[in-house]
């Protein structure tokens, strides 16, 4: 839907779909819930995808196919990286096959591009990107959308990077087992907003050497190394936003680091450690807009310890920015 994007890890957003509903706590405050029941709930897109409720809008289940956007991908000429269905999920219970069909057989059409694709419901991307016919069924589907020779150079699609959300520690062993299953050319995850301590190290071991050294960096599906290739994290932002306790970024930090896995921090969010939430002029205060403290007791982080305790400001996405230690991690990861 937008040719440019605010998101910091992506270039563009293209919305084939709208429209989705809760799963799990990370769901509660989602901006793009948020928007379809509020600004954008009179525009065509978004009209009767949510529901009022005393916590605003909540999603209803409907999804929303956009045929007006289906076909951005091939009218923009200049390469970019592309967050597939941020305002709703393309793998939500209501979205037909044939749909996400028509949404993979752009993808493979428009592949100057490179496509990230974030979900809940791994299960399902794992079973449709898993059906022995979909190469055949995306070639018989081509010509609806380009006449052009229809040419997939690599299975599965090597410009189309599969990922799931997990925010905490119970969705990441829920979701994160079924997107190594998936044939995908890559594989991140989107801990955001992050509401815990993750142990994913499991997920992130090492490349092995079993497999011939002319695939690289291996078999799609070998047990011995697919592994995640990217990690994001982040602060959760907006009206009601939770807190991140700083340990639980350095942790996934370290982990990425110890595996050789690109680690991507996003955001704070609204929440900064009090000890970095300084201009200059010393830490801010109730007199700087900030809202009272946040004060986190000893918590649990991973590798199994106690962290000490963490005072947080809320003050705002705008001036928490970036920083993690000081160091801004924008790494991502190397498309083969």
């Amino acid at each position: 839907m937008a040719d440019k994007s605010a998101i910091e890890w992506t270039d563009a957003t293209w919305n084939p779909i709208t429209g989705c509903s809760i799963v799990s706590p990370g769901c509660t405050n989602c901006y793009a819930m948020k928007l379809a029941g509020t600004r954008l709930k009179h525009i065509d897109s978004r009209k009767g995808l949510t529901r009022d409720t005393k916590a605003g809008p909540v999603w209803t289940g409907e999804v929303r196919l956009n045929h007006q956007w289906l076909y951005q991908p091939l009218e923009w000429k200049k390469p970019r990286r592309i967050f597939v269905c941020a305002h709703g999920d393309l793998f939500a219970e209501n979205v037909p096959d044939e749909w996400i069909l028509d949404v993979f057989t752009v993808m493979a059409a428009a592949d100057h591009h490179t496509y990230q694709v974030l979900t809940k419901r791994p299960d399902r991307m794992c079973e449709f990107l898993s059906r022995r016919d979909l190469l055949n069924d995306i070639y018989a589907n081509w010509y609806t959308f380009t006449d052009k020779p229809a040419e997939v150079y690599s299975w599965p699609l090597h410009n189309v990077w599969c990922g799931v959300s997990a925010e905490d520690q119970k969705r990441a062993d829920e979701r994160l087992p079924a997107l190594l299953a998936t044939p995908a050319k890559l594989r991140f995850v989107s801990a955001e907003p992050l509401l815990g301590s993750l142990d994913i190290a499991k997920y992130l071991r090492p490349l092995c050497d079993r497999c011939p050294p002319w695939e690289v960096p291996c078999r799609i599906g070998c047990q011995h190394c697919t592994r995640l290739d990217w990690v994001i994290v982040g602060g959760e932002s907006g009206p009601g936003a939770r807190p991140m306790h700083p340990a639980w970024a350095r942790s996934i930090r370290d982990q990425c680091q110890a595996a050789g896995v690109a680690f991507f921090f996003k955001q704070w969010g609204e929440w900064m450690p009090v000890k970095v939430v300084d201009d200059g002029d010393g830490p801010f205060g109730i007199s700087d807009g900030a809202d009272p403290l946040h004060a986190y007791p000893n918590v649990p982080v991973y590798p199994a310890r106690n962290m000490d305790g963490q005072d947080m400001w809320r003050v705002g996405k705008k001036r928490t920015g970036r920083l993690l230690d000081g160091i801004e991690h924008n790494t991502m990861p190397e498309a083969n």
